[in-house]
Formats: C-alpha cells, structure tokens, sequence
C-alpha cells in the first residue's frame, strides 16, 4: 500500500469537484447563448474530468523516477505541438489567438502540456552536476517561451518563466547566476508589454482602471463589481448577475469572481483556504523529497500552481495586470485541467515516497 498524502490527495478532489460545479454555474448563460444547452460547458468539461482523473491515479502509481527517461521526448514533441498551432489545417485560432490544436474529437493546448514537459525535463537535466549551465538553460527556455508568446499568451509564458527559475535556483546553481536573470525578465516584460498595444492597454488599465471603463479596463471592473456584490455570505448559488454576460470569461479567467459573488466572502476563503493547503502539502513533499530530480520536480509542480493562483485571483482583485491564466481546477478548460491533474498525480506519487 502506498503512503500517499491523503490530505492532498482529499484537497485535490474537493476542488477538481468543485469545479465541475462551478464550471455549469458561470456557462449556463453563454452555453444558452451559443448552443442552446445548458449543459454544454458541464459535458466538455466533465470530458477532461474523467482522462484528469485516469491520467492522475496512473502517475500517482507509477514510480516518478521512470519519467525520467521520457523527459526528453516529451519535451521535443511538446515544441513541435507548440509550432504546429501556427500550421493552417492544424492550429485554431479563436478570440486573435492561435493556442489550440484538434486531436480527433478533442481540442488540446500545447502550452498548457509545456508547464509539466519544461518542469519534468529541467528536474532531470539539473540532477546532474554540470558548469555553466546558465546559457543553456536561457537558450532552451527561450525556445518554450517565444513560441508561447507568439500565441500570443503572455500569462503562461510568466508560469513557464517563473517556474523553470524556481527549478533553476533550487538546483544549487550560484546565486550570481539567478541574480542575472532579473534584469533579462524584467528587459523582457518592458519589451513585450510596451510593443504590444494591447498588452500596454491592459497595463495602463491596470493603474487607472477608471481610464477606459468600456473597453480595456471592462472586464477588471465588472469583475470587482462581483466580489463586492457578494458581501459575507454571497447572494446564492445559481444567483450570479455578472455572469448573464456583463462579465467576460466567467467560465474561466474570471471563475473566481463568479465565486466570490454567489458565496461571498465565506464562500472565497474557503476555496483559498483549499489552494493553501493544496499549495502548502505541495511545499511539503518538496521538503521530504526522497531525492534531488523529485524535489525539483515537486518543486517545479507546486510552484507553477502557486504562480497560476496567485496571478488568477490577484487579477480579479485588480492586484496584479489580467493576463488571461486559468484557476487551476476550478476553471473550465479540458487542457489545463487533464494537466494540472495528470502533474499532481506525480505529486502525489513523489509524496509517497517521502522521508519523513
């Protein structure tokens, strides 16, 4: 029998359920709207739920170490996925953005699948003791990124940078050599931000929010008209106004703000008192990794989460820029939640061989 963590394992299934609740919630409106059917959203999504949760009960069996070996592959063919979202007949393009390719009935983004192959394939390059590792590290992450941003999707394009840098660190590398990288991130922010008109739009919004209430600065402001219409104890489920299209992406960017007004203030903290602990026991197999390439890859895991959160629910609140990233499990996308679950599974696997 396993030693798994079944306090995440039980965190993991709270939210990923609470989710498919929320999901149907927030899309009745617009599933009517587009396809007349209610459940439309409900039934893709339950879709990803149930390859998620195979995908999860077979990496949380199978041995973490054995992905080692597939790191490589995996990594190589996720970049031919990425470039294939720009092949006409392969990719799709939908709202600007060509993010999407179909695989027979399923539509699959391969940016969401870079977060655990850039994750698994640093964890195992980085087990082994090597000198001068910082251009390649920065040759090879530019590789996942530009073509991320070409997508264009600047949200995960910040995931995979800050995870791949938390790796980076962890690895034991010299501090001078992470102390470098600030400046290039920080160089490339102020280009991609300042050369995209709509990119600069969403950063001026975000520091006057009152500068162009219908159009750039929409969705923040309907989004905080939400979280301060649910109060403490919310207006009830299924009584959401925002959500009968005031408030774009209620389905998924803005999920949390649907939330936050139909279960009020209650109703927010206990979702976000679930994200700390799944964020926390994630931190903890960190911490009792039986080896190097499990720590990094636990690490690389709970801190793409973390990021994911942390940029989600801070841009419902106007804390951070909106950059379009998903809730990790609460959202509605098939993509996102196969893998976020297919990496917890490993997370779960890795805690089981914890040392405790």
């Amino acid at each position: 029998m396993h030693h798994f963590d079944w306090w995440l394992v039980a965190v993991i299934l709270s939210l990923t359920l609470f989710g498919l609740l929320m999901v149907y919630n927030s899309s009745v409106a617009i599933a009517v709207r587009d396809f007349g059917d209610p459940g439309f959203y409900l039934r893709e999504q339950l879709r990803g739920f149930l390859i998620g949760v195979a995908s999860f009960v077979f990496f949380a069996l199978l041995d973490y170490r054995r992905l080692k070996r597939l790191a490589l592959p995996l990594f190589l063919f996720n970049l031919v996925l990425l470039a294939a979202v720009f092949l006409p007949g392969i990719g799709i393009t939908a709202l600007g953005a060509s993010r999407w390719i179909r695989v027979g009935f399923f539509v699959f983004q391969p940016a969401e699948l870079a977060k655990l192959t850039i994750t698994l394939y640093l964890a195992t390059w980085f087990t082994t003791p090597e000198k001068g590792r910082l251009i390649p590290f920065l040759v090879l992450l530019s590789m996942v990124v530009g073509l991320v941003i070409l997508e264009p999707d600047l949200g995960t394009s910040i995931v995979l940078t800050g995870t791949a840098t938390a790796i980076f660190f962890a690895s034991g590398t010299p501090l001078w050599n992470t102390a470098l990288l600030i400046p290039l991130y920080l160089g490339g922010v102020a280009v991609f931000g300042l050369t995209s008109p709509y990119r600069l739009r969403r950063i001026m919004t975000f520091l006057n929010s009152e500068s162009d209430p219908l159009g750039a600065s929409y969705q923040i402001r309907q989004a905080l008209i939400a979280v301060g219409s649910g109060g403490l104890f919310g207006l009830g489920l299924g009584k959401s106004r925002q959500k009968y299209e005031y408030l774009p992406e209620a389905n998924t960017d803005s999920i949390f703000a649907i939330l936050a007004e139909e279960g009020g203030f209650i109703g927010a903290m206990i979702v976000l008192i679930l994200l700390y602990l799944l964020i926390a026991r994630g931190y903890r197999t960190v911490k009792h990794a039986p080896d190097l390439f499990g720590r990094l890859l636990s690490l690389g895991i709970i801190t793409w989460i973390g990021i994911q959160v942390t940029l989600n629910i801070g841009s419902m609140l106007a804390l951070v820029p909106l950059t379009g990233i998903p809730l990790p499990l609460v959202s509605y996308g098939s993509s996102s939640l196969v893998i976020t679950l297919s990496a917890l599974g490993i997370l779960v696997n890795i805690s089981s061989h914890a040392k405790h």
